[in-house]
């Protein structure tokens, strides 16, 4: 197909896909002539995952990581997944103290070499936070938030596809960056589901 009906089939602007060509998340297409390319169901595949990590807030160089781990892809899917988060996780700040997080995680099941640095920063940048405001979580909330995850991270983690490597990469990354989202907005959901029964309707 030529890049117009791969922007056609896709919904993404030719402008966009030809910028994902020139910085190299998409590979070229099969040249035809000097100036036309025939495209394929391998860019489609990939262009829906391009814009899948863009339009969950993945920048463009984390991307990049993201596809060359689609392309190249650790050996073992417990690197793979660590790979994952490192898209979407902040870098490790070697400022913090990691004491309360360890101790927090541990609840998990957690022990030393269990997890990549970068997501304990993160846990231990959260409880910052949380100190600096002053505030306190509610009370009994931490082992629910523990015995959630841990539910959630059982299922999730028993659902890797297991008949290609590029179905693994595919379920753990995208599912890394576009649940999330999902995550948080059930929450809020849940809370106002919550403090309707407790308080009356909006």
């Amino acid at each position: 197909m030529r890049i117009s009906e791969l922007s056609a089939q896709t919904d993404v602007p030719v402008p966009t896909i030809k910028y994902y060509l020139r910085e190299g998340l998409l590979p070229e297409g099969e040249r035809s002539a000097p100036t036309q390319a025939a495209y394929g169901d391998t860019h489609v595949r990939r262009l829906r995952v391009i814009r899948a990590l863009i339009t969950a807030g993945v920048s463009i160089a984390e991307t990049r990581k993201v596809l060359a781990a689609l392309d190249d892809p650790p050996e073992d899917a417990h690197r793979l997944l660590a790979t994952a988060h490192a898209a979407i996780t902040p870098p490790a700040d070697d400022s913090l103290d990691l004491t309360a997080a360890q101790e927090v995680v541990a609840g998990l099941g957690w022990k030393p070499g269990m997890c990549d640095d970068a997501v304990l920063h993160e846990v231990a940048r959260a409880l910052q936070g949380l100190e600096n405001a002053g505030f306190d979580l509610a009370n009994g909330a931490l082992p629910v938030y523990l015995q959630s995850m841990r539910d959630i991270a059982d299922v999730e983690i028993a659902e890797v596809p297991t008949e290609s490597v590029e179905a693994a990469v595919r379920y753990v990354v995208l599912g890394s960056v576009l649940v999330e989202p999902l995550l948080l907005a059930l929450r809020r959901v849940a809370q106002q589901v919550a403090a309707a029964e407790k308080f009356g309707p909006l």
